[in-house]
């Protein structure tokens, strides 16, 4: 199923993205996608929908981010094995965890603000994991069962925030509109094999990323077991994975996103996103 959220921005209702494409209504079933909707029994009792008996969405819809009630957004950085060799970094030996405010999600095609002071504003597609049941101290074998589905995020971020403003990167990323996630969650069992997905992004046409999730230095189910031994991961629990090499930092030279820039990125079986940058 491709699960979808519609409406203005903290007004949003529930939808479902048919086989043809159609956006269809899930607020007479569901108040929201989030929570208990995300869990095995939550997402079986949507499957048994006919969805031809639900309204079809008039219009042109804004989409927002396709989770409701997300507690947390745990990243995990230098992912990729050529993304750290693009960044001349070792691989790390651990998954490396940072966190990422719950302010910043917003719609796939929202625009994206260029904070005030912004010298290195950057972009990042990304597989993004939705959590679908509690997770604590969860094995590997098991990991994949706490799993909702995957959604597109772009991981938004402002480099001399993130490393020439002392402490930790959350600062470099979670200013509002650094979250744009969706259009979709895609159900685990549409998506198949999760490192197996092409992926890419678009700078005003230019391309960019292009990359492909099985070069995860970590795989799926070893970033959910490891995030769970040191925080419960909760339902509508978003674990971006890290992002293919292209992005601005690596390239030589550097290169920056400014107001007017349109980004535009996707991954295989989850939809595309584009966003305009703007000034704050």
């Amino acid at each position: 199923m491709k699960l979808a959220r519609y409406g203005s921005k903290g007004a949003e209702k529930p939808g479902l993205v048919d086989d043809q494409g159609t956006l269809r209504d899930l607020s007479g079933h569901v108040d929201d996608i989030a929570g208990e909707t995300l869990s095995d029994a939550g997402l079986d009792r949507l499957r048994r929908i006919d969805p031809s008996t639900l309204p079809a969405v008039d219009g042109a819809p804004r989409y927002g981010p396709c989770v409701g009630g997300v507690r947390k957004i745990a990243c995990i950085g230098l992912n990729y094995s050529d993304h750290a060799a693009e960044s001349n970094m070792p691989e790390p030996s651990e998954p490396i965890i940072f966190m990422k405010a719950v302010s910043a999600l917003s719609g796939p095609y929202d625009d994206v603000e260029k904070p005030r002071g912004s010298e290195k504003m950057d972009w990042e597609v990304e597989l993004a994991i939705v959590i679908g049941s509690r997770a604590k101290y969860v094995a590997e074998a098991d990991a994949m069962n706490h799993v909702a589905g995957f959604a597109v995020m772009n991981d938004v971020s402002e480099r001399s925030f993130q490393q020439d403003r002392q402490g930790q990167w959350t600062k470099g990323k979670s200013h509002d509109t650094f979250g744009p996630l969706g259009p979709w969650l895609v159900t685990r069992d549409e998506v198949g094999d999760p490192h197996e997905l092409s992926m890419w992004l678009d700078v005003n046409g230019e391309r960019k990323q292009t990359g492909a999730t099985r070069t995860l230095i970590f795989t799926v189910p070893h970033l959910i077991s490891y995030a769970s031994q040191f925080m419960t991961l909760e339902p509508g629990d978003i674990i971006p994975t890290g992002t293919p090499p292209g992005v601005g930092q690596g390239m030589r030279p550097q290169q920056f996103l400014n107001a007017g820039d349109v980004m535009e990125l996707g991954v295989e079986k989850l939809g595309s996103q584009r966003q305009r940058v703007i000034a704050a």
